[in-house]
């Protein structure tokens, strides 16, 4: 898909954006409700042309790569450093400043598309390891309430806690959150960290 700051340019643009094996499937304005368009076309890649990206423009961009994330192209004359690292910001994969010849449409669409997978893929390893360290912080805070409660040492404390989550089919976690937010409620310890 194809956005520009200028429609009737982007209109005319569309044959510098062909190339072999790519084909622009849509062409949007900045003015346009972009997420929309996304979700109409649902591009492979979004290939914003600009002379200057402004604050408004790389905001609608950002809005898309938060909601629709994708591989995302910026070509502009403007190769201002804060420019691109507002734009890097916002999601852009690549950012080309010094013009668009069709012959290298391909390999910077090669380019951004790998670039994005790369991103994706450390992002989501990065959600999951959060994730795992806020599940291992749930579980040695119940650990915590049990042994206070119960007046265990940490393996007896383990041992109960994983008796409960097998006992209920639910994960081990799931268990810890459970006591964490029952201990809170019945006036517990008070929640540090």
């Amino acid at each position: 898909m194809l956005v520009s700051d200028q429609p009737p340019r982007a209109a005319t643009g569309v044959a510098d954006f062909t190339c072999d094996s790519c084909e622009v499937v849509g062409v949007a304005s900045f003015t346009d409700d972009l997420l929309a368009a996304v979700d109409r076309y649902q591009p492979d890649v979004v290939i914003a042309d600009m002379d200057a990206p402004n604050r408004d423009m790389l905001e609608a961009l950002g809005s898309v790569q938060a909601k629709a994330p994708r591989p995302l192209v910026l070509f502009s004359p403007d190769d201002d450093p804060e420019s691109i690292r507002r734009a890097v910001r916002a999601g852009v994969s690549a950012y080309v400043a010094d013009g668009l010849q069709s012959q290298r449409v391909r390999p910077i669409l090669d380019a951004a598309i790998a670039h994005f997978e790369q991103y994706r893929a450390l992002h989501s390893e990065l959600e999951k390891t959060r994730g795992q360290l806020a599940e291992r912080k749930a579980i040695d805070r119940a650990k915590g309430i049990i042994m206070t409660q119960r007046g265990v040492a940490e393996p007896e404390a383990y041992r109960l806690l994983r008796k409960a989550a097998m006992d209920r089919n639910q994960r081990l976690a799931e268990v810890a959150e459970s006591i964490i937010a029952a201990s809170e409620i019945l006036g517990g310890p008070p929640r540090t960290g």
